[in-house]
């Protein structure tokens, strides 16, 4: 093998570019959409109709599989999964396939990555949970998102619990923030369940709040590093609080404040609590919230379709704050399963839903996608020198379970800092740092190279046609087109160099596609 892959940037361009484009054919397109039987859709195609902007058609089976394993729980499908999903009959197959990725582990493990970034859970500066801390905090993440318990009760064990930080893992929501005063756990709070940034709030709405967190108490016990975090009745009164919505609230003294600040806030009938978390999820599996930003919830910036925010808020009432339903709900529908081709250019298609939104994999989502596909690992390693942060060289990037624990490929592209527990501390724009790193570095060219998975593929003994269909379902979840197929042929006879070199700089050329780099 040459030093530098050999496939030029010409064929590069004619093969494996994604741009997609109304009217041409493509293996991302399916059948035109039928008429709605979901909820979700009825309103989507509704709103769509009113501003005359066509929805796309369809995705085909190919790039529903992909989508869904990656939305759904952060993993590739294998080439063996995409296949017998491709080939399978069933009509009610998406269903049932949405049914079983819920059900796998996962499932739990990409979620509580995610809800680790808004809870900040990271042992290091400016947090400082530390790492004993932080292994507990995500142990019980997981364990919440494994046992589906519901969002209501989960939003008020992190409210009200007291306890040590390493034995009563959700008292770790007061613990990981940058300050203990009253309005820095009010901006917190605000933040994580009502969507909003509270200081942009006039100061006597934030201090109203405050005032339910005013006697949150910090102890030191004689292990190191461990804090107990408690209701300390002996702070001084700081009179009544008042609610977001204006409402004062007297405290009674032998109440912690914090238990009636959560009754307040998880009712049914208040638009905060619910319209948040039905927004969020909206925005992690569709890519945009219907208000956008999902962290940005303010009077003057409206969703852009308010009876599907409605909607999708008394779902989830209906369903005593089940997520799993309304995930259930938003990927059962067509508005989720519309190709990423669109059929316009219309500046309102996107705020609309009118095609699914292309974006990149998430940093950790992108490196196990490629040990997947090599049979490679990756080594981590933490700024924190305590025996908590071991890591097993087979962990996969997404179970990590400290935001501390990292690597230079997930700082390079763009892994959240988990600093503030902001959706964009997330940067999943490409950089010419990530695109020089997949196309030249030492570490991808060794996993191409020397990846068990990929010496097995080699030694198959398969000829170029049957190694084409495994290269593409493994790495793009689909087979290749006949022109794919014809070029790539042709390129294993006019190459000039052996058939391992030529499939070697095939896996390297779809691995810097976009197509491999983005959720479609």
């Amino acid at each position: 093998m040459r030093t530098a892959f050999s496939l030029s940037a010409i064929l590069l361009a004619a093969v494996f570019s994604f741009v997609p484009r109304a009217g041409a054919a493509s293996p991302y397109e399916g059948r035109a959409a039928s008429a709605p039987v979901n909820p979700i859709d009825r309103i989507v195609f509704g709103r769509l109709a009113e501003l005359k902007i066509e929805p796309a058609d369809l995705c085909s089976d190919s790039a529903f599989v992909r989508r869904a394993f990656l939305d759904v729980i952060g993993t590739l499908p294998s080439a063996t999964e995409a296949r017998q999903f491709i080939r399978n009959p069933d009509p009610n197959k998406r269903r049932a396939l949405i049914d079983r990725l819920l059900q796998r582990d996962e499932f739990a493990e990409y979620w509580a990555m995610k809800w680790s970034d808004l809870l900040k859970v990271k042992a290091e500066f400016p947090v400082n949970l530390w790492p004993k801390a932080a292994q507990a905090y995500h142990h019980w993440l997981l364990e919440e998102i494994r046992n589906n318990v519901p969002y209501d009760r989960f939003a008020r064990d992190l409210l009200t619990s007291s306890g040590s930080n390493f034995r009563v893992a959700p008292v770790n929501f007061f613990r990981a923030v940058q300050a203990k005063d009253p309005s820095t756990l009010t901006r917190a709070v605000a933040l994580t369940f009502m969507g909003e940034r509270a200081e942009k709030w006039p100061s006597e709405k934030l201090a109203g709040m405050a005032v339910f967190f005013s006697q949150v108490g910090y102890k030191y016990t004689q292990e190191w590093k461990e804090e107990i975090v408690y209701w300390d009745a002996e702070k001084a009164d700081q009179g009544p609080g008042q609610f977001p919505d204006g409402t004062v609230a007297q405290l009674p003294s032998d109440r912690d404040p914090r238990e009636v600040f959560a009754d307040w806030l998880i009712r049914p009938d208040n638009p905060w609590f619910t319209r948040n978390i039905a927004n969020r999820v909206w925005f992690w599996l569709m890519g945009r919230g219907i208000i956008q930003e999902p962290d940005d919830i303010r009077p003057d910036n409206p969703p852009s379709n308010p009876e599907l925010l409605k909607l999708l808020q008394d779902k989830l009432i209906e369903a005593h704050y089940d997520l799993n339903s309304l995930f259930r709900l938003i990927l059962n529908s067509q508005a989720y399963q519309l190709s990423c081709v669109p059929k316009t250019d219309s500046p309102q298609a996107p705020a609309s839903f009118a095609s699914y939104a292309v974006r990149r994999l998430d940093a950790e989502v992108l490196i196990d996608a490629l040990d997947s596909i090599t049979g490679t690992t990756e080594s981590y390693s933490s700024a924190i020198p305590e025996p908590y942060t071991f890591v097993p060289v087979d962990q996969r990037s997404i179970a990590l379970p400290d935001g501390s624990i990292t690597s230079s490929f997930l700082e390079t592209f763009g892994r959240s800092s988990r600093d503030t527990g902001l959706e964009l501390e997330r940067n999943n724009h490409s950089s010419a740092n990530q695109e020089l790193h997949l196309l030249n570095s030492t570490h991808i060219r060794q996993k191409i190279q020397q990846g068990p998975k990929i010496q097995a593929i080699l030694r198959s003994g398969a000829g170029g046609g049957a190694i084409l269909d495994e290269l593409y379902l493994t790495i793009l979840s689909r087979h290749p087109t006949e022109q794919e197929r014809s070029t790539l042929l042709s390129y294993y006879r006019t190459a000039g160099i052996s058939p391992r070199e030529s499939t070697l700089d095939i896996v390297w050329a779809l691995l810097n596609s976009a197509e491999f780099l983005y959720r479609h």
